[in-house]
């Protein structure tokens, strides 16, 4: 059962470099509420937990109008985010985070997922994580991470 009543919406990113960290389900743990579309299901390539909701985005002018500026999963998770209530819309590409963060949307990164996580004590540290992280091919800087690691009190 889920600690936290609150809901998100993810794109391929955060579910992949989960994966890599065999950390899938701290999504599970920290959400009541797990949403993404079909062209995300589709872009991870691997069949998403039973409690991962995949919700079709009813605007579809919308999100064609969104995949002008970003990638289609991207698009489609953001348009998602204009129909449903959440808390956290979860967005790892710049561009589509700047372009969310335009639209006046709440955005987080999978980096922002494991700190709640640690704040929430469902992880003791994040270094582990993050050292794990740099040997994926997920892109973020190595001073970013030193910077997340020190406000963390590591």
């Amino acid at each position: 059962m889920p600690g936290s009543s609150k809901v998100i919406i993810t794109d391929t990113s955060c579910f992949s470099l989960l994966r890599k960290l065999d950390t899938l389900e701290i999504l599970h743990k920290l959400f009541s509420g797990v949403f993404t579309t079909p062209e995300i299901a589709a872009e991870f390539k691997f069949p998403l937990p039973g409690w991962v909701q995949v919700q079709e985005v009813g605007n579809k002018s919308l999100q064609q109008e969104y995949m002008k500026f970003i990638d289609p999963g991207e698009a489609s998770a953001i348009a998602l985010a204009a129909e449903i209530p959440y808390d956290y819309l979860v967005l790892d590409d710049a561009d589509a985070r700047r372009f969310a963060e335009k639209l006046g949307l709440s955005v987080t990164g999978t980096i922002g997922l494991l700190v709640i996580a640690k704040n929430q004590g469902l992880i003791p540290l994040l270094r582990p994580y993050f050292d794990r992280i740099q040997q994926t091919n997920f892109h973020i800087s190595a001073t970013l991470l030193e910077h997340v690691l020190r406000n963390a009190g590591e």
